[in-house]
């Protein structure tokens, strides 16, 4: 139960004033649902199940209306206010988020309804569905902060961490996961790190990928200064200098990258966890490599995100680009 009464599991949180007459049965297939799931969703995928689900609840609670089960109209209406302030993303998920709660108690999905699919379609017209992108952290972003960073320890954590992320075009949960055990160091300078699961590798199969000498020797100067021998790699520090024991979390590398371009004089308003990511799928595809190599090197299963990342520099490459290169840019 929450504190409101209502039932809680680890991926759906429920108002006890939006439940009907039978909600302690829903809440039964609720918890039966959570514990059947356990382990098979991914932990960012539950948070964002939980999180989404309390913004569903209390925008029912505060109209008195049921979010479990809910009527295709108020769904309807949860959407049309949400519109308002939210991007066709965020509300996308929410729908997503709402499917998934009536599954889970066993119940008719009201995003189904013909009405619902329509007001999504007015949304999507309304205000488009193209997505701000984040702010990419190329190469010349990645040399301002090499220059800027304190040589402290949280000032050498923080080089690494932005270098490996770069070398990996690793996610946020990625990078937080990394193990000093997935690091095989190569004599050569290099290393190379395994990513044991992922967004788009839920079973953990894991991708070995290669970090260049320069992060290599970032990463090294880390772990030695901090003292890291085992276990996760970025770790927060404690305000006498001492490496926690615990990993980095995934908002806190967000931040962190955040105040490295502050620092550096750059614009950080829209750099996020992904811009690391952003700037080396970038950084790739100007220095020659296709859409299918720069899906390699970040996992990504179909090309949508990475062309979209890079989309302005492959239009610079496309079909009407060398046309007027063949004919010689007039």
């Amino acid at each position: 139960m929450n504190k409101t009464g209502g039932p809680m599991t680890t991926q759906v949180t429920i108002s006890a004033d939006v439940m009907p007459a039978n909600g302690f049965e829903i809440a039964r297939r609720l918890e039966a649902h959570a514990q059947a799931a356990r382990g098979a969703l991914a932990d960012q995928t539950c948070r964002a199940l939980a999180s989404d689900s309390r913004i569903w609840s209390a925008w029912c609670a505060e109209r008195n209306v049921s979010a479990l089960p809910a009527e295709p109209a108020v769904v309807v209406a949860f959407v049309d206010a949400q519109a308002k302030i939210k991007s066709p993303a965020t509300v996308r998920r929410y729908i997503a988020t709402i499917a998934h709660m009536h599954r889970a108690g066993e119940l008719a999905d009201p995003t189904k309804a013909e009405i619902v699919r329509l007001a999504v379609k007015r949304l999507v017209r309304a205000k488009g569905s193209r997505q701000r992108q984040a702010a990419p952290l190329g190469e010349l972003a990645a040399e301002r902060i090499l220059a800027t960073q304190p040589k402290t320890l949280s000032g050498l954590r923080n080089v690494a961490l932005m270098l490996v992320m770069r070398d990996l075009l690793a996610r946020r949960s990625e990078v937080a996961a990394l193990t000093v055990e997935d690091l095989t160091f190569a004599e050569d300078g290099s290393a190379t790190a395994l990513i044991a699961r992922s967004k788009t590798d839920q079973e953990g199969a894991g991708a070995v990928r290669w970090l260049s000498p320069r992060t290599t020797a970032a990463l090294r100067a880390w772990l030695y200064c901090a003292g890291v021998a085992t276990g996760p790699v970025f770790r927060a520090i404690r305000k006498n200098g001492v490496a926690k024991p615990s990993p980095l979390e995934a908002g806190e590398i967000a931040r962190l990258l955040k105040e490295m371009a502050t620092r550096a004089g750059i614009d950080s308003t829209m750099i996020s966890g992904h811009s690391a990511r952003v700037g080396m799928s970038q950084d790739l595809v100007a220095a020659g490599a296709d859409l299918a190599a720069v899906m390699q090197a970040g996992r990504w299963k179909t090309p949508t995100m990475p062309a979209r990342y890079c989309e302005h520099l492959l239009a610079a490459k496309g079909a009407v680009a060398q046309y007027y290169q063949r004919r010689g840019g007039v």
